[in-house]
């Protein structure tokens, strides 16, 4: 899994930070690992020259094989809650997504074999 990390120029440590969320990243989408393929994230301070609340935001992209790319956006005060926000959005929509598609290939079908159905009747 390749992980992409974009920051804005309000955005402070940029080596300690890719570090920190390559890491939080990696254990967080572990067990996506074999359908994931690239996990983007953005951060940024929307208004950095201000203060303000909620003026951080993170934006998560993952690249899914087979499937369109999936992408959450978490606002917050600071860059750690706007990114753990994000990455808890990421991780519902995936198991909804990837959920919904295992649990369609565990399902037995109701359809049977033409000749099993006719063998049944005699």
């Amino acid at each position: 899994m390749e992980i992409q990390l974009n920051t804005s120029n309000g955005v402070e440590n940029k080596e300690s930070l890719d570090r920190w969320a390559d890491e939080q990243i990696r254990q967080s989408f572990d067990r996506f690992a074999g359908d994931v393929t690239r996990v983007e994230v953005h951060l940024s301070d929307e208004n950095h020259d201000k203060g303000g609340s909620k003026d951080k935001r993170c934006a998560m992209e993952a690249r899914v094989t087979g499937h369109p790319p999936v992408a959450v956006t978490q606002h917050a005060p600071t860059i750690d809650e706007a990114f753990r926000g994000a990455s808890d959005k990421l991780k519902r929509a995936l198991d909804s997504m990837l959920g919904r598609q295992e649990r369609r290939r565990d399902r037995v079908t109701i359809r049977k074999d033409g000749d099993a159905l006719v063998e049944e009747a005699e």
